[in-house]
């Protein structure tokens, strides 16, 4: 009998033991910290030079008070993902997604793989342009079972969005959220350089279609290969029943497409022109639940009781993101964040060249377990770098390339993530599994970024 993998739960707890752990052996420190203006935005930078040593805190009964501290913490999310399922439990029960899914396989016909690269490249595209993260996590219950439907599974679903946005997001050309922000605190001409990242981010969405392609064909060629295989069985079969009761599609059905199709527009304008963000986020599937639920004809009592449905459902989500945010504050409690961060920077002081790119690449790799939040990570580690990269005889444009390329892709894998284990618990895939499937091509985005830092080293790129 084969040995069964720790739920999501167990991983994320041992975490928050291990952090607390942490907090007992490691030496406490903290870096003072001015506020600077980076892109017309206050905030807190660390300075240079500062670090010292100080008592840690080692935390016993915080273990115990991490998920509810988590929680406050995440609320946002956590207060997203719940009316985002509700939303879209409601939109589900008025029939139109299988009613539309129904349709558009059937125009696709034999050409439906072009889903595949076109709605990755625009996913890509968002990713890259303007950071789309968090506003990527709804998709997941549009795109899976549209997977299923075209004979693929729930992970090519949650690639043709999360991925392919996670992607596009760490090999950004304009990304507000790493590429300007670092920029900008590296005395960096907001907006250089974009030519080779725009190179980088063709390349990076490349190796992404082509390894979901692949994996896809193989699916569709044999379904038992699917690692969701015996999960996804059963969502095949609701969804069969579910077009069965609605073979025709109506105009209910289509008022309500155009609702989702407003609600996705909505998202892309008001995120980048009006700096919305969760609160708005969740308003705005909110009123896209409720004339959904209008348009389709579906009662008040019945309507509410969709909703508490949707929500209900992803109770487990909810409670992932709190452990999730856990683990964040026991490193802070603790005193030892900023301890290990002083220690990473100075490992990768001992580099010069193409390893002193690349060692700054690792050491954003291992921070991003610590601290998910690309923005958060710029502030903290630019300060430190910067003048780390001028020693060590690379640009500080390369810096901020082997910053960002750090900050997004393992970003995908990691259960400190709110915006992953989000995604996951959207689209029902076990955490477990999804690791088992994404690190060959954690792998091989590892390969492609060291790859990438060479040119920047050698030619002393500005």
């Amino acid at each position: 009998m084969a040995k069964k993998s720790p739920d999501v739960f167990v991983i994320a707890f041992t975490l928050i033991l291990l952090a607390a752990v942490a907090t007992w052996v490691l030496p406490g420190g903290s870096y003072t910290r001015q506020k600077e203006t980076v892109n017309g935005s206050v905030r807190e930078v660390v300075v240079p030079g500062t670090f010292h040593v100080e008592p840690s805190k080692p935390q016993v009964a915080a273990i115990f008070l991490a998920p509810m501290r988590g929680f406050l913490r995440m609320g946002a999310i956590i207060g997203l993902i719940f009316i985002v399922g509700g939303a879209f439990n409601i939109l589900n029960d008025t029939g139109a997604i299988a009613a539309g899914i129904h349709q558009l396989v059937r125009l696709l016909g034999n050409r439906s793989y072009l889903i595949i690269p076109i709605v990755m490249t625009v996913f890509s595209f968002f990713g890259g342009a303007y950071g789309m993260a968090e506003e990527a996590i709804p998709f997941a219950l549009i795109f899976v079972p549209l997977a299923l439907a075209l004979g693929y599974d729930s992970i090519v679903g949650v690639c043709l969005s999360f991925v392919a946005a996670s992607v596009g997001f760490s090999a950004g050309f304009l990304n507000p959220f790493t590429v300007q922000i670092s920029q900008g605190i590296a005395g960096v001409p907001l907006g250089s350089g974009i030519r080779y990242r725009l190179i980088v981010w063709a390349a990076a969405t490349v190796v992404a279609i082509v390894w979901v392609m692949v994996y896809a064909a193989r699916v569709k060629a044999d379904p038992k290969r699917s690692i969701m295989y015996d999960l996804d069985q059963v969502r095949r079969e609701d969804l069969g029943e579910a077009e069965a009761e609605q073979v025709a599609f109506t105009w209910r059905h289509g008022v309500c497409l155009l609702i989702l199709a407003a609600t996705v527009v909505g998202l892309i304008v008001g995120s980048t022109v009006y700096s919305w963000y969760m609160v708005e986020f969740a308003g705005l599937f909110f009123a896209m639940g409720l004339a959904c639920g209008i348009a389709g004809g579906i009662g008040p009592n019945k309507l509410a009781k969709s909703f508490i449905t949707g929500a209900k459902d992803l109770a487990g989500a909810a409670l992932i993101v709190a452990f999730a945010g856990g683990i964040i504050v026991i490193l802070e409690d603790g005193h030892i964040l900023d301890t290990i961060l002083y220690g990473m920077a100075s490992v990768t002081s001992h580099f010069g060249g193409i390893l002193a790119a690349q060692s700054m690449y690792v050491l954003q790799l291992i921070l991003n377990f610590f601290i998910p939040s690309g923005s958060t990570k710029a502030v903290l580690t630019m300060p430190l770098l910067a003048p780390l990269a001028d020693l060590s005889g690379i640009t500080r444009q390369t810096l901020v390339l082997a910053y960002q390329l750090g900050a997004g892709f393992n970003s995908m894998i990691l259960p400190t993530s709110a915006v992953t284990v989000g995604t996951l618990a959207l689209a029902k895939i076990p955490y477990e599994r999804w690791f088992k499937w994404n690190w060959p091509l954690q792998a091989a985005l590892f390969v492609f970024s060291l790859l990438a830092l060479v040119w920047p080293a050698v030619t002393h790129w500005n």
